[in-house]
């Protein structure tokens, strides 16, 4: 079996225990917001971006915690924070101020019972390894937290695929909000 196969494999078997009911749950929640707060450090940051500027596309109004132009979080705002092992400090602070705030957070974690899944209103689980190969993970051939990022952008764009169907939005009205300065 090639590298390739391995890591599809591996994404299969998370992806298969992740259920259709919290796809949609994740997505009402978003829909509940007036605008969304997205947080997440490293590559599962990085997966958060890309869930930030798809849901721009699809014509939600969406920032990213950390960037110099985001404002502050308000009522009736939304906070989606990502953390594979639950436990990355500036992402368990924004929820937990979040949560001062009144706003609900929307927890993407490997692990239900973390700190961030306790400071979360929702979660959203993927039961994929983190970089900590704690007891209870499936194994995992690939290096760190690799498994959970693929896994994390693959809900994603199909949290994307539901909010774009739910509210018509085409390829052409989401190309029409792609950057145009490249």
């Amino acid at each position: 079996m090639n590298e390739l196969d391995i890591i599809l494999n591996e994404m299969h078997a998370v992806l298969q225990k992740v259920n259709k009911p919290s796809i949609d749950h994740a997505v009402a929640v978003l829909r509940s917001g007036k605008r969304i707060f997205v947080v997440g450090e490293g590559r599962s940051g990085l997966i958060a971006k890309s869930l930030a500027m798809r849901l721009m596309h699809l014509g939600m109004t969406v920032y990213v915690v950390g960037e110099t132009i985001t404002p502050s979080l308000a009522t009736g705002d939304v906070l989606f924070a990502v953390s594979g092992s639950g436990t990355t400090k500036s992402v368990l602070l924004s929820a937990q101020k979040a949560r001062e705030l009144g706003c609900p957070v929307l927890a993407v974690t490997t692990d239900p019972h973390s700190e961030l899944a306790s400071a979360a209103t929702d979660i959203l689980h993927i039961p994929a390894a983190t970089k900590y190969r704690r007891e209870g993970e499936p194994a995992s051939v690939q290096p760190l937290g690799s498994l959970f990022d693929q896994c994390a952008h693959i809900l994603f764009d199909a949290i994307c695929l539901c909010f774009a169907n739910l509210h018509a939005v085409d390829h052409r009205e989401a190309l029409a909000k792609h950057s145009n300065l490249e």
